[in-house]
C-alpha cells in the first residue's frame, strides 16, 4: 500500500496482504470457499444467513414486514454470519452465495438459493404477493428505485463509508469524490420524496425497504457518524421519510436481527420466532 499522492500504478498489480484497513484480514482478490464450515438449519422453510449491516437489514425488515401483514409462510430462521471472522467464506455459505457476501437466503421448500439483497427482496415480494405493486407501471417504478439503490449503495458504502470511516489512510481526493456522489444521491432521493410519501409512490414497498437502511440511516446519523459532514439536515424530505419508516414496528424488529454489537437491547443475534423478541424483553426486565 502507498500513501503517496503521486502514486503510479505498476504494470501488473499484486496483492498486498498487509494493506491495512478494517476488513484487511478477510478481503482478498480470489473467490470460493476458504474452509469447511457447515451452516445451521432451523425448522422454517426460509433460512437466512446474515449480519445486521444495511444490506442484511433490508432482508430482515422485509421478512418482519411480511409477518406483520399476516404472511405466516414468511417465518424464518436467521443465523449470524461473522464477516469479520471470514465466515462468509465457509463452504456451506459459498454454496448459497458464491460471491461470499451477506445476506444469503435458502428456501428449502422450493430448494432455491437467493443471493444479493435486492434479489432477495424481489423474490420474497413475488413469493408472497406483497410490498410490490402488481400494476405494470407501479411495479416498474418500484423496481426502478430498487435497482437505483443497488447501484447507489456501493458508492455510499464501499466508497464514502470506506474512505471517510474505515480506510487506514484519509485520502482527500477519494473522500471528496464519494462525498460529492453521496450528496448527489441524497438530492435525487430528496427531490423524489418531495412529490411522494414513499419512494415508489403512494404505497410503502420494497423500494423503501431497500433504500432506508442506507440513506435513512445516513439521514438519521446511524452509520458513519457523518451527519454534520454531509449536512443531512438539508434533505428535509429524506428526513421526513426516514423518521416515519424508523417508527414502523417491523423495521425496529428487523434492525435487531443478527446484530451483535451495541446495546444489549438492540441485539437479537439469532431469530427463530417472534418469541425471540419477547424473550429479549423479558431478559432485560422492567
Amino acid at each position: 500500500m502507498t500513501n503517496s499522492s503521486d502514486y503510479t500504478p505498476p504494470a501488473v498489480w499484486t496483492w498486498d496482504s498487509e494493506s491495512g484497513g478494517t476488513w484487511a484480514s478477510v478481503n482478498r482478490p480470489t473467490a470460493g470457499a476458504q474452509r469447511e464450515i457447515a451452516l445451521p438449519q432451523g425448522v422454517h422453510p426460509l433460512q437466512l444467513y446474515s449480519l445486521a449491516t444495511p444490506n442484511g437489514q433490508k432482508v430482515t425488515i422485509m421478512l418482519e414486514e411480511l409477518l406483520a401483514l399476516g404472511h405466516e409462510g414468511a417465518q424464518y430462521d436467521a443465523y449470524l454470519i461473522k464477516i469479520g471472522e471470514g465466515e462468509q467464506f465457509g463452504s456451506d455459505f459459498v454454496k448459497i452465495n458464491p460471491n461470499s457476501k451477506i445476506p444469503a437466503l435458502f428456501d428449502s421448500e422450493l430448494d432455491i438459493r437467493v443471493f444479493e439483497s435486492g434479489a432477495i427482496l424481489l423474490y420474497l415480494a413475488d413469493k408472497f404477493g406483497a410490498l410490490l405493486p402488481t400494476d405494470v407501471a407501479a411495479r416498474t417504478e418500484a423496481l426502478n428505485w430498487l435497482f437505483w439503490l443497488q447501484g447507489a449503495a456501493p458508492f455510499v458504502g464501499g466508497g464514502f463509508g470506506h474512505f471517510y470511516k474505515y480506510a487506514p489512510v484519509k485520502i482527500g481526493y477519494a473522500i471528496d469524490r464519494y462525498t460529492m456522489e453521496t450528496k448527489r444521491l441524497l438530492d435525487v432521493l430528496d427531490q423524489r420524496l418531495a412529490d411522494s410519501p414513499y419512494v415508489a409512490g403512494a404505497q410503502y414497498s420494497i423500494a423503501d425497504i431497500a433504500i432506508w437502511p442506507w440513506f435513512g440511516s445516513i439521514a438519521l446519523n446511524r452509520v458513519y457518524d457523518a451527519a454534520e459532514f454531509l449536512q443531512v439536515h438539508e434533505y428535509s424530505h429524506v428526513q421526513r421519510w426516514a423518521s416515519a419508516i424508523a417508527e414502523r414496528p417491523a423495521v425496529e424488529r428487523g434492525l435487531r436481527v443478527n446484530r451483535n454489537w451495541g446495546d444489549a437491547d438492540t441485539q437479537v443475534i439469532e431469530r427463530h420466532s417472534a418469541a425471540d423478541f419477547d424473550q429479549k424483553m423479558a431478559d432485560e426486565g422492567p
